[in-house]
Order: structure tokens, then sequence, then C-alpha cells
């Protein structure tokens, strides 16, 4: 990971996905095209200057690789900057700085693979799901895909027509399960929240979990959580289940912090580009990437909440702890991979890396 390199794209179109989502379609240029090209499940950050301040997220591409198109969909949350914007001033012909795709939450396709895909999914975890349902289904032709899609109600369901639009396309491949936690249904398995005793009730009577291959899990941290565990409490390999946590927008922009004295915390040496810097850090302070910005304004970061891994570093000296990892493997952090957004130093001295 380098510096965090945006492109200014213009915004093709913003397309209603129901009361309090749009669906964002970016105008990629020829010369940038080969640059945007993206694995299903990746993400951009986008940038805006929203009222002076410098707001950044991650979105998840949401169209097929076949479609040529770049699509983020973004969900209006209470309080939430970016959302906000995106759902009441974000118009056709404005534009936004965004970084190039990138992520590790992937399902990357090929067409000899014969495979039973299953994810599930809930609200806005939606969007990377998308991606891959409809690119395997179009390039995988011996594959199958189930998706387990939860929501407050039918008002609420996110891609709802293009959803049934590939089951209409692919009835024999593409297996398609609504469950709604505030909506009455005639069959009362298709009502409620998809956490673990749903999920028993499933591979209990409709879903064949031994012949699942590989599962995708995207959603608030409760479900995911629960499926995992439940996963493999019944043998699943940890090989087998991918999961990325979507959490509500929220404020990320905090001023960054003034620069300590020397014998104020630890010393932080830290290389991003190329370029190494110095900044010091106090140990029961603000988390090192608010130090890392007050500095290096060019440093990599997205959501601030440990759940989208834009702000790793590698740890090449010293120590750290991390207050919360959303999405790091084990094997990363055994590594010494860290998220910056969530770090704290702990030894005299630290030195990073971003250029990983």
């Amino acid at each position: 990971m380098t510096a965090a390199q945006f492109h200014t794209l213009t915004v093709e179109s913003v397309g209603t996905l129901t009361d309090d989502s749009v669906l964002i379609t970016f105008d990629v240029p020829d010369e940038l095209a080969e640059l945007y090209q993206f694995t299903p499940g990746q993400h951009v950050i986008v940038r805006a200057d929203i009222d002076g301040e410098d707001v950044r997220r991650s979105y998840s591409i949401c169209s097929s690789v076949a479609s040529g198109d770049l699509r983020v969909a973004v969900r209006q949350i209470d309080g939430g900057v970016f959302s906000t914007f995106a759902n009441t001033r974000l118009g056709a012909g404005d534009t936004l700085s965004v970084t190039p795709p990138t992520g590790e939450f992937v399902l990357a396709p090929d067409s000899s693979n014969s495979m039973h895909y299953l994810a599930i999914a809930a609200g806005s975890g939606i969007t990377p799901i998308m991606s891959m349902i409809a690119t395997t289904l179009e390039e995988e032709p011996d594959s199958v895909f189930t998706l387990l899609f939860g929501n407050r109600d039918g008002l609420s369901i996110m891609f709802l027509e293009e959803l049934s639009a590939l089951k209409n396309r692919f009835p024999a491949r593409f297996v398609l399960m609504h469950f709604l936690s505030r909506e009455m249904n005639t069959i009362p398995l298709f009502e409620g929240r998809l956490d673990a005793d749903k999920l028993e009730a499933l591979f209990a009577s409709v879903i064949d979990a031994d012949a699942v291959d590989t599962w995708y899990l995207c959603g608030p941290a409760g479900m995911v959580d629960e499926a995992t565990d439940l996963l493999r409490s019944r043998g699943v390999s940890d090989t087998a289940i991918h999961q990325e946590l979507f959490f509500a927008d929220r404020d990320a922009v905090r001023p960054a912090p003034p620069i300590p004295d020397t014998d104020a915390g630890s010393v932080v040496n830290f290389t991003l580009g190329g370029r190494t810097t110095t900044t010091v850090v106090p140990t029961d302070g603000a988390p090192i990437l608010d130090y890392v910005l007050a500095v290096r304004r060019d440093a990599p970061f997205s959501c601030r909440n440990g759940a989208c891994a834009s702000c790793r570093s590698i740890v090449v000296e010293g120590e750290v702890t991390m207050d919360h990892n959303w999405c790091l493997t084990q094997e990363e952090v055994d590594a010494g991979q860290i998220l910056t957004c969530q770090s704290h130093p702990v030894s005299d001295t630290v030195v990073l890396s971003f250029d990983i």
C-alpha cells in the first residue's frame, strides 16, 4: 500500500434504489479504463470536500465485470456525512475523487469452475455480493449461486429489480431467498433476522449446507459473527468462509491533533510512498493514524473504524496495540500488519511502513 492515489471522475448518473439509497455510476475515461478494472467484491474510496471537510468513504463496486460500468450504492444514514451528501446533493455532472479498485473480499471467476457459492447478506451488505452474483452467473456457466438476503421490509431491499432479473435470467443456477425482519410472510421461515437459529432452520429444511463450496458473508458484525461461528461448528474450513463487515456511515473526519513535544509519547517513524517521516504519538491518546495525517495528508484511510483496511501498515520495529480489528486475518496480524486507525504505540519507538 502506498499513498492514496485519487483520480477525478465525473458522475454519469445518480439513480434511486430505495427511499434512502442511491446508485452512483461514474464515467471512467478511456485512458483510465484499465486502472479501474476490478474483481467482483472490491471497493473504491470516494473522496469529497463537503462544507470544507475532507470526507472519504469506502464503497463496494456493485456492477458485473462484463457491464463495463463502475457503480457504487450509498444508503443514507442518520448523521452520515457522505451518505447524506450523496442522497440529497450529488447529481450527474458533479465530480468526485475516486481511488482505483482495491480489497481482498473477492470472488475471481473462472469459466472452468463448477461451484456452489452461498452468500449471506443484510442491508447494504448486498453491494459487493451483487457484483459477485452477476459476474459469476455470466462467466461460470456450470456454477450455482444462492443468496440469503435480509432486510427490514420490502421497501428497503436494495437491487430488488436487478436481483429478480437475474433470477429470471438464470432460474436454474440462481437461488434467491428474501428474509424480512419487520414484515409478515405467509411462510414463517422467511420472517425475522438471519441469525444462527434461522440459518440452522434453513440448513435443516431447504438448504444443503454440505453442498456449498464457498461462503460469502457481508453485513453487520453480529450477523457475520453468528454465521461464521455456526459454519465453523459444522466443520466448514476458514478457507471456505469469506467475510466483510458493514458499519453505519459515521463522521470520520476529525481535526488533526497538534504535534506533541518529543517527550510526550512514542517516536513513530513511518514510510509512505518511499519517504520516511517521524512524528510523536502519545500511548494513551488518539490513534496513530491521526498523528500520521497531521504530518502527511496523503496517508491512506477511509472508514476509520477498523473495517476497511485502507489504513493498514506493517510494524517493522516496536510494539503497538489495536482497539478493534474487523478486517485483517490472523495471518496478517501475525505477520505484523496493523490498522493505524485503531492502533496505539506501546514501545518507546515504533517503525511502520505503509508500503506493503
